[in-house]
């Protein structure tokens, strides 16, 4: 089975845990058989291996999430990157390029779509099965997942069914519609559209050089700013008529708000927390090293990391994106492919950061132009590489880096935490260069 996974937004609605780079996809909040804890791309990738473990799962993302997911689900996964935002047919007929023109996927085979963060049962997968195997085997040129409504949902698009003036079967498409327009639709037959669609790569092939011009991989990149905005549902969904939709019953979610993510959290506290015997309905997530205590709380969320402290009544969690784009916070957490950084202090000239260095992983090799470095490093074993020279590093080890220095620290297997204080004006993630790892 071939699977591409549409991971986009910041997920702003998730704040304090989610921000420009950690998308809410990436925060780690579902409880494993081993105790540890798991995020939504690594439940859903998982997911789909139990079903498939030959599954090619490719996910299409922006450049800024690229890190996060090498850091959760391992560098073997692909991913077709999106220089820029183009809406969704771009990016599903670039990721759908790549997976001809890179992974070599022939074009009778099938791909079926889907978002990277939806709750959902296992038998949610079996139906992308059953989807790609009829796109690869059916005569229609899309099959979609209708999912079966639970309430009459103001949130999402209905697939509403509908005979033709020449007595067959079809599907239309309805936008969000208020809560007695939604029910109208369900007593009619229709479905939850949940923008999860399967068909034979030719096919969005076509479409490519149809509305783009192009088909081939590296001309989508190369020009991906000049290309249309325009979504897959309204420039290939509601214009086919060669389309069947498939029933999924199980449980499906939308974790886009505190109020649905936390209804789907096994437990009501993540973290260093305590709730006394008269809290209600309430959950808390602390990414903090301090303690949380709630005390008669009724109906509310906790949130607290790095970034910023929530304390919202759970409906009232819904409105908070106007709120957060008026922040202006500095990333203080981020996941990168070998490891992560925690932003610990800041200070006009200076910036003190924890950094944790995966077991067997490095940083690239780099320098930066208006900031002096110091690492320290506090546990761990390994090497740092600096303007060509090596040396061991242990717990106790100071290392100093001059501006346009050349640098670098690779963990041994038991992982390296340091920490880094930089020194300069104008400290910035873009004053940074990086160098072939052969001229280490």
């Amino acid at each position: 089975m071939n699977i591409i996974l549409l991971s986009g937004g910041s997920g702003k609605r998730l704040w304090p845990l989610s921000n420009d780079v950690r998308s809410k996809q990436f925060i780690r909040i579902f409880r494993k058989a081993d105790g540890e804890l798991e995020s939504m791309v690594q439940r859903i990738y998982g997911q789909i291996k139990a079903v498939d473990p030959d599954a090619t799962v490719t996910i299409a993302t922006s450049k800024s999430q690229v890190s996060a997911i090498h850091n959760q689900l391992g560098m073997d996964v692909g991913i077709s990157v999106e220089p820029c935002r183009r809406d969704t047919f771009a990016a599903i007929a670039l990721a759908t390029a790549y997976l001809h023109d890179v992974k070599k996927v022939p074009e009778n085979e099938a791909v079926v779509v889907c978002p990277v963060d939806p709750y959902v049962e296992d038998g949610y997968f079996k139906t992308l099965e059953q989807m790609c195997k009829a796109a690869e085997e059916g005569d229609k040129n899309l099959v979609l997942m209708g999912i079966e409504p639970t309430y009459p949902s103001e949130k999402y698009g209905y697939i509403k069914p509908k005979t033709t003036e020449s007595g067959e079967q079809s599907w239309g498409f309805t936008e969000k519609p208020d809560k007695a327009k939604a029910q109208e639709y369900i007593d009619e037959g229709a479905l939850w559209n949940g923008g999860v669609f399967a068909y034979k790569l030719s096919y969005v092939l076509n479409k490519s050089k149809e509305l783009l011009g192009t088909a081939d991989y590296e001309t989508l990149f190369s020009t991906y700013d000049t290309l249309k905005k325009i979504s897959f549902d309204y420039a290939v969904v509601e214009a086919e008529k060669s389309i069947d939709v498939l029933k999924y019953s199980g449980t499906w979610k939308d974790l886009g708000t505190w109020n649905t993510l936390t209804e789907a959290m096994e437990e009501a506290v993540i973290g260093d927390a305590r709730l006394n015997d008269t809290c209600e309905n309430v959950s808390v997530i602390n990414e903090l090293g301090v303690p949380i205590l709630v005390m008669g709380g009724r109906d509310i969320v906790v949130s607290a990391s790095p970034e910023g402290i929530l304390v919202s009544d759970k409906e009232q969690s819904s409105y908070i994106k106007p709120f957060v784009d008026a922040i202006d916070q500095q990333i203080m957490f981020a996941e990168k492919s070998w490891g992560s950084y925690r932003v610990l202090d800041v200070e006009e000239g200076s910036m003190t950061v924890k950094v944790t260095l995966n077991p067997g992983h490095r940083m690239n090799y780099h320098s930066h132009d208006r900031r002096d470095e110091v690492w320290n490093v506090i546990s761990g074993t390994g090497k740092a590489i600096v303007d060509g020279m090596e040396q061991l590093v242990k717990p106790g080890d100071v290392i100093t880096m001059s501006a346009g220095c050349k640098h670098t620290v690779i963990a041994n297997d038991e992982g390296l935490q340091l920490i880094e204080v930089q020194i300069g004006e104008g400290i910035s993630v873009t004053d940074k260069h990086k160098f072939n790892e052969k001229t280490v």
